[in-house]
């Protein structure tokens, strides 16, 4: 069967930790990969970007000496074998100490790229069960990640993987893509003039490496983009602290997992932090919520309170001062920071759609407040224009787009686009590759119609 007649393979590549780097308390914190065929509203599998190498392999490799050729090869090939990634690499790594983890991608780009290969591997063959030379595939990829990278990326599914065709796409876009496509979902007629362009800013919050990206026209103007330093696993982190300085018993080994799981449960945006404690002061029994679990290693039952860390969390994107003294710009002003360095037409249409992305971003009323902060600096400089001016500016639309499918947009938006008439044109295919070599990859042609 012809490749092009198969749903084509999407992976959008996570963000991975840093096990070096972190502090040992956040070391099992974790990020993940989601993966599927296209076509599908939802990805098959989604994993924690991480992979475990046996290290006993690896030392007996480093070890053999040059004369004993035999005995390095076969322990490099065992080591080349005896890994595992996503869930069960976290499960030997913990049971075993034979294996240490790896982790490919670090804030947003791959930064190893043998186990990136590695990881990619066992997702295609363990987990999608296919057969790579028989689909197309779809790579997401980071707005600031280099060409070369890009290159990289083409070596190894071409190479390694034999793939007959591969499109590479930035991850705004597809999020930008995704959310168009809900807006359409819902109204054919409202939506038309909104997805026609592929003109709006992305703001994507996961648990690392976020980002506010402006996309003209399905091209993401990199001059604008702007980065924010606090994600998903921060306001986690501000949430435990806050538990423990308030005297809550957590267990240490799951302290940050009862702290990520009250953000999951109970966290909301408040539309005034002043009032939101008023509220809970006048009637605590309403608003304090109780958190209840077993001690892992005794057995022993405990419960927790959880009171002002609802809104205090979701409040670090507003209020970043609150958890970090290095930064102190909120998320609203970053964004309107973003959309003011794009080009002066493009401002209207940017404002218009916000599109939110990542699973951060997915708490109750977070865009109803990141809308109402940034229309009010946007009404105040209108505002100030007019009166100092004397001239009439005309009110600015600010519009923050939010669906169901932020947690997994990217990977949505891969799906919608690998299932467009165009997506197999659009595609850098083995011939190509093979006649101009890994360059092709460094770029890939934007959808037009997509919709």
């Amino acid at each position: 069967m012809d490749p092009s007649e198969r749903p084509a393979v999407v992976f959008d590549n996570g963000t991975g930790y840093n096990p070096e780097s972190l502090r040992p308390i956040l070391r099992l914190y974790r990020w993940y990969s989601k993966l599927g065929f296209a076509g599908n509203s939802e990805p098959s599998f989604t994993i924690p970007t991480v992979v475990a190498v046996n290290e006993s392999f690896l030392d007996q490799s480093e070890q053999c000496s040059s004369a004993n050729w035999l005995a390095q090869y076969n322990a490099g090939v065992m080591a080349d074998l005896d890994f595992f990634i996503g869930d069960e690499a976290l499960s030997h790594f913990k049971s075993s100490g034979l294996y240490s983890l790896r982790s490919p991608i670090r804030h947003g780009q791959v930064n190893d790229w043998d186990t990136m290969e590695r990881f990619w591997q066992q997702s295609i063959f363990n987990y999608l069960r296919c057969n790579p030379e028989e689909h197309y595939f779809l790579l997401t990829d980071s707005p600031v990640s280099t060409p070369e990278s890009r290159e990289c990326m083409g070596e190894i599914m071409f190479e390694t993987f034999n793939v007959p065709g591969l499109y590479i796409s930035v991850q705004s876009v597809l999020s930008l893509s995704a959310g168009f496509a809900y807006l359409k979902s819902l109204s054919e007629e409202d939506s038309e003039d909104s997805v026609s362009d592929m003109t709006g800013v992305v703001v994507d919050i996961g648990d690392g490496a976020p980002h506010i990206v402006p996309v003209v026209n399905g091209y993401v103007i990199g001059s604008s983009i702007k980065s924010f330093p606090l994600s998903g696993s921060d306001v986690t982190q501000f949430v435990m602290q806050l538990l423990q300085e308030r005297g809550e018993l957590l267990p240490p080994d799951d302290a940050l997992d009862i702290a990520r799981r009250v953000k999951e449960t109970y966290c909301y945006t408040p539309s005034d932090i002043v009032k939101e404690f008023k509220k809970h002061d006048s009637k605590p029994s309403k608003y304090i919520k109780q958190w209840s679990a077993i001690k892992p290693k005794t057995g022993v039952p405990y419960t927790i309170d959880v009171g002002y860390e609802r809104f205090l969390g979701p409040e670090i994107f507003f209020h970043p001062e609150m958890y970090s003294a290095d930064f102190s710009t909120p998320l609203p002003e970053l964004i309107d920071s973003c959309v003011q360095s794009a080009p002066i037409d493009t401002r209207r249409a940017l404002y218009k759609n916000i599109v939110l992305s990542g699973g951060t971003t997915m708490f109750k009323d977070f865009h109803k407040r990141l809308q109402n902060n940034i229309k009010k600096i946007v009404d105040e400089r209108v505002a100030e224009t007019n009166a100092h001016h004397r001239v009439e500016v005309k009110p600015v639309e600010v519009n923050v787009v939010t669906h169901p499918i932020q947690s997994y947009a990217v990977w949505f938006g891969g799906s919608v686009a690998a299932s467009s008439h165009e997506f197999f044109e659009c595609c850098h295919t083995k011939e190509d590759y093979e006649e101009h070599g890994a360059s092709i990859c460094r770029t890939s042609t934007v959808f037009k119609g997509m919709y």
